[in-house]
């Protein structure tokens, strides 16, 4: 890539379909250029579609895995050149409506290399291509969620390995400034995807009840990652909340 382009550099993880997609989407129509990643390939060209051919790369990768990590970063080093931004979107909410004592362990164990090992993997790649560059720095956007704060009934392996990221959030946000890596983490809250369709007709509530909660536009919430991706590595948002107005956040239980 000639040294002398401007475009920025993006790899988002989880770019197969709902926030991912549109933080992707966003991105691309903006002018950055996007390695879009995820575990299925055709998801991830419906994506990279409506873009221009140069602008995006995209790469089949399991986030739990390590070489699957390291061969994504290393294709955009070779695509690209460098790295501005990586959003660490990827993850999976486990088995639903499942009782903490009837949790298999396997499923656990699935959610944990997912959310967690799979965000630390990423953000260990892209912390060492960051300091490493020239210029150097960059910026990581870990997605957490409002569970990151409250969770909802039956969700503890999606419970724990968010409340996990908030302290990988934190603690990369600390090591990264002496590099000019910049973390912060978007918490977000009832996107209309297909992860929160179930939810207009009705979701489980804490004390047990059944009722449809409201969902806001997946579109604003790929604003709000654009609008922290683009701000000077000078200046970070450490959190942000984005949630649909009238969910049952505030007060949830």
């Amino acid at each position: 890539m000639d040294a002398s382009r401007t475009t920025k550099v993006a790899v988002v993880t989880g770019a197969g379909s709902g926030i991912g997609r549109a933080v992707a989407a966003e991105l691309l129509r903006t002018g950055w250029s996007v390695a879009l990643a995820g575990r299925r390939t055709g998801p991830l060209e419906e994506t990279a579609a409506t873009a221009p051919e140069d602008a995006c790369l995209v790469v089949r990768t399991d986030v739990s895995r390590p070489d699957d990590v390291t061969a994504l970063f290393t294709a955009v080093r070779d695509r690209f050149g460098r790295l501005d931004l990586l959003f660490n979107n990827a993850g999976t909410f486990g088995p639903g409506g499942v009782p903490f004592e009837e949790l298999p362990y396997d499923a656990w164990r699935h959610v944990v290399d997912t959310n967690l090992n799979g965000a630390f993997l990423c953000a260990q790649a892209a912390f060492r291509q960051m300091k490493e560059q020239d210029p150097r720095g960059g910026r990581i956007i870990n997605n957490g969620s409002v569970s990151a704060h409250t969770p909802r009934p039956h969700s503890a392996p999606y419970t724990a390995t968010k409340h996990a990221l908030t302290g990988l959030t934190k603690a990369l946000s600390l090591d990264g400034r002496p590099y000019g890596i910049a973390v912060g983490q978007i918490d977000i809250g009832n996107a209309a995807t297909g992860m929160t369709a179930g939810m207009r007709t009705g979701a489980l509530q804490a004390n047990g009840e059944i009722a449809p909660e409201p969902v806001m536009d997946v579109a604003d919430v790929a604003r709000t990652v654009r609008h922290m991706a683009e701000l000077p590595l000078e200046a970070n948002v450490q959190f942000a909340t984005v949630l649909a107005t009238g969910m049952p956040y505030v007060g949830r239980g």
